[in-house]
């Protein structure tokens, strides 16, 4: 399925820091082509190495990997 990314904010890890190993989170809203909204956890490098901003669709493969369509 595909998704319309219509948000990217930090992940908020509350008073905890990041857990060790783990790099920058980012939370995206995504909206489906139906118009669903999910909100979904993925790691900001991901985003970066594939150039996702909002208003770019993409889709998560069958290991949860975030693609730019």
């Amino acid at each position: 399925m595909k998704y319309i990314v219509k948000r990217i904010q930090e992940a908020d890890f509350g008073c905890e820091e990041r857990p060790e190993g783990i790099g920058a989170m980012v939370l995206l809203l995504l909206r489906d082509v139906a118009g669903h909204e999910i909100e979904f956890e993925v790691q900001d490098a991901d985003l970066l190495a594939q150039d996702i901003n909002e208003g770019d669709w993409v889709f998560f493969d069958k290991d949860d990997n975030i693609h730019k369509e």
